[in-house]
């Protein structure tokens, strides 16, 4: 078997300096994506909520811990691992995909507002 330099090794002999999830970690994480899903179909099917609106943000609110359950729970994500790399890497991700859909959506609202024709009465 391989070991680094501290004297650790794996069961293959590699040392990728990121944590395995032991069989109780990634049942808890399947249990939180399962709640984290079913929640979202029963706002909409029951109409929980008073506001269309307000069951959007309910629905992006769990969307975004179900990204979070799945980073930590499947991907094992942490500060820890590879040295704060991989989060690091993921801040920048998220910041490219913010300013991306925001320019996206900045551009396509500002084009429905100044490419809809005024009034159609005047065109025929």
């Amino acid at each position: 078997m391989n070991m680094d330099a501290k004297g650790n090794r794996d069961a293959h002999g590699h040392d990728r300096g990121a944590a395995h999830g032991s069989l109780r970690s990634y049942l808890i994480g399947f249990g939180l994506s399962v709640v984290l899903t079913a929640i979202p179909f029963w706002l909409v099917m029951t109409g929980a909520l008073d506001s269309k609106q307000a069951t959007a943000l309910a629905i992006m609110a769990l969307a975004v811990m179900q990204i979070v359950v799945h980073m930590v729970f499947f991907l094992h994500m942490d500060v820890r691992s590879e040295n704060g790399w991989t989060m690091m890497a993921l801040i920048f991700t998220l910041v490219l995909v913010v300013i991306t859909l925001t320019g996206s959506l900045w551009v396509m609202y500002h084009l429905n507002v100044n490419m809809m024709p005024g009034d159609m009465s005047q065109m025929l």
